[in-house]
């Protein structure tokens, strides 16, 4: 079923406005693990940083479990630009050496990480720093891209490009039935080598939510959400809708791996999964505490 709105998300000022209506919903969530990834202009943003950690921060005080998975593309590309190191790409995907691994966890897990971790923390959370690599939490399998040419078909190596293979869900739950406030920056190591691999963000978003059983999977992006061909938003969409909106083109582009991230984390385990704006303040707290959300639902 697919639910469409083509009336505007009401502006919100601040949490107290939204919190006025949210306890009906409070009760629905209390005790209840929240996968969210972050990334996209919002984490350029002071304000909306802000937000952000108010928003993750209040989560956990009113007894939700949000754990935070976050990316950083937009600076490891300044950082290799400044470092003069070349990136490759194919089909959007950087291919990533040695040199430029390293440099990519020097971003993610030291600068970013940390600025998310201390935004937290100024709003009264209690948020602590990981990466894949910490307490073995990803292990991780070599991802490689097949690419077709008529009948040929290539495997194209990536480099050190991963995939999550298993996420150590006791770390995790183990944090969460603390009062700390997990995040997580998308690295991950292979068992074999101990070698250290990049990992999708939204990709570690959906693995991480299917290992605690999250009761949301809540992708914040740059968009609204998904939206039909007039550009109104599909508030909902079931799993069985999602191949027929890709073959009529209202799915498409960068849109369909975060869809596709969506229903494997559903079909796994997690009770819904969220696409989400980002750019919208306080969107997390409006999606979870208020009627009808303000991004697009993906269920069965």
């Amino acid at each position: 079923m697919v639910k469409i709105s083509s009336t505007k998300n009401k502006e919100w000022v601040n949490q107290a406005s939204i919190l006025s209506q949210a306890l009906p919903f409070m009760q629905r969530y209390t005790g209840k693990n929240i996968t969210i990834k972050y990334g996209g202009a919002a984490m350029g943003d002071g304000p909306l940083s802000a937000s952000f950690a108010k928003d993750v921060a209040l989560l956990k005080q009113v007894g939700i479990n949000p754990v935070v998975v976050h990316g950083g593309g937009p600076r490891i590309k300044v950082m290799l630009d400044r470092l003069k190191v070349k990136s490759t790409f194919i089909d959007g995907l950087r291919i990533t050496d040695k040199e430029t691994m390293k440099i990519v966890e020097m971003v993610l897990s030291g600068s970013i990480n940390k600025e998310i971790v201390m935004e937290i923390n100024k709003e009264g959370g209690r948020a602590i720093g990981l990466s894949g690599k910490d307490g073995l939490l990803a292990e991780t399998v070599k991802f490689n891209k097949n690419q077709s040419s008529g009948e040929i078909e290539k495997i194209l190596d990536l480099g050190f490009v991963g995939l999550p293979n298993k996420i150590n869900k006791d770390l995790l739950n183990w944090f969460l039935e603390s009062d700390f406030i997990p995040v997580i920056s998308p690295i991950g190591y292979d068992r074999k080598n101990f070698e250290t691999y990049n990992i999708n963000a939204d990709t570690m978003a959906g693995s991480v939510a299917t290992s605690i059983l999250s009761e949301r999977l809540i992708l914040l992006t740059d968009v609204k959400g998904v939206l039909d061909k007039k550009g109104n938003l599909l508030t909902e969409i079931s799993i069985n809708d999602v191949k027929k909106l890709i073959e009529n083109g209202t799915i498409n582009g960068g849109m369909i791996p975060k869809i596709e991230t969506c229903v494997d984390a559903v079909k796994n385990g997690v009770n819904a999964a969220v696409i989400l704006d980002g750019r919208l303040p306080h969107s997390i707290l409006l999606e979870i505490f208020t009627e009808h959300g303000v991004g697009t639902l993906i269920s069965n």
